[in-house]
């Protein structure tokens, strides 16, 4: 009998010891509401099992209950561009701030440096129109101008022979940024490199650079990203229109262009002419390598910036630009 019990209590004792050590690889991300069902992985094992609900989704606006659907966005790159013609911004995004003759250049490869700390945004890295051409805005961390604030980034698109650009906005949702593929989250449509979560924003491991200073992390993987070791494929189309992206905005990426928004801040401003001038950045001299595609230093918010009401796309803040 006392044998018996030594065996049984040996046995136990290993199971203990074989689940604890299976259970060192896996960190259960606490279930408060959004995160339920995320699986946090460790990071030297970059597996992705039933993950449950997407924690990012609410990142989309709900769509109009009305069973309509736009065509879903694609890269086209060869053959003959398609008939149907890209229709007006006007309900989607900002008003045009710049034009251009010819198409900017694709979206290089670069890494992201790590957020300095917990509650600051990811706003990639774009081309802008200079004096000269083209040169490249680094992305770069940025605070946000208040609490649950999203950011929707620019994109070029083609209209009438000529490429216009569209400056990106902040809103509770992300809206239509032309379907183009930025990376670290931003595939084209929605954000997937992180979410709000009440007054705290937590970070996908899987599309970010994280370390030490971050604490608000969990791991989400969405198929078909492309995405390799937290990078993203070379020579992703950089505009919206024949020969670039094909796409269309989304019913949520409307709904979310009609919410309270608030445009891009004075410092995001100040940042891109800062750039203007330094002729490192302009493709015709770094041939679409900027020497600086990322900052690690991070932008700070302008005070007293709230998203405010729009009517039909019309009622611009221009004094944000």
């Amino acid at each position: 009998m006392k044998t018996l019990t030594r065996f049984g209590l040996c046995v136990s004792l290993t199971a203990v010891a074989a689940f604890l050590a299976a259970g060192s690889h896996f960190n259960l991300i606490p279930a408060n509401g959004v995160m339920s069902g995320a699986v946090a992985m460790a990071q030297d094992q970059p597996q992705y099992p039933d993950q449950g609900p997407d924690p990012a989704a609410g990142n989309y606006a709900p769509a109009p209950d009305d069973g309509s659907m736009a065509p879903s966005g694609q890269s086209y790159s060869t053959g003959a561009p398609p008939q149907d013609q890209n229709p007006d911004d006007a309900d989607y995004s900002e008003a045009p701030t710049a034009t251009a003759p010819q198409p900017p250049p694709p979206l290089p490869d670069y890494d992201q440096p790590p957020p300095p700390a917990d509650g600051y945004i990811w706003t990639p890295g774009y081309w802008a129109w200079g004096a000269t051409g083209y040169y490249w805005v680094p992305g770069v961390w940025v605070a946000p101008p208040y609490m649950g604030a999203l950011w929707t980034p620019g994109y070029w698109g083609l209209y009438g022979g000529h490429f216009w650009w569209h400056p990106g906005h902040w809103g509770l949702h992300i809206g239509f940024y032309g379907g183009i593929h930025y990376g670290f989250g931003f595939f084209g449509a929605g954000y997937e490199g992180g979410y709000w979560n009440h007054d705290r924003f937590f970070y996908n491991r899987a599309y970010n650079h994280v370390d030490v200073h971050v604490r608000n992390v969990y791991d989400y993987h969405v198929e078909n990203r492309d995405i390799v070791n937290n990078r993203w494929v070379t020579n992703r189309p950089s505009y919206r229109g024949p020969y670039g992206v094909q796409a269309h905005p989304q019913p949520q990426e409307g709904a979310a262009w009609r919410e309270p928004y608030a445009p891009r801040m004075n410092t995001q401003v100040q940042h891109e002419q800062n750039y203007s001038a330094m002729r490192g950045q302009y493709a015709d001299q770094n041939h679409g390598r900027p020497p600086s595609p990322s900052v690690g230093r991070p932008l700070p918010a302008d005070r007293d910036v709230h998203p405010q009401q729009h009517w039909g796309g019309t009622d611009h803040q221009e004094h944000h630009r």
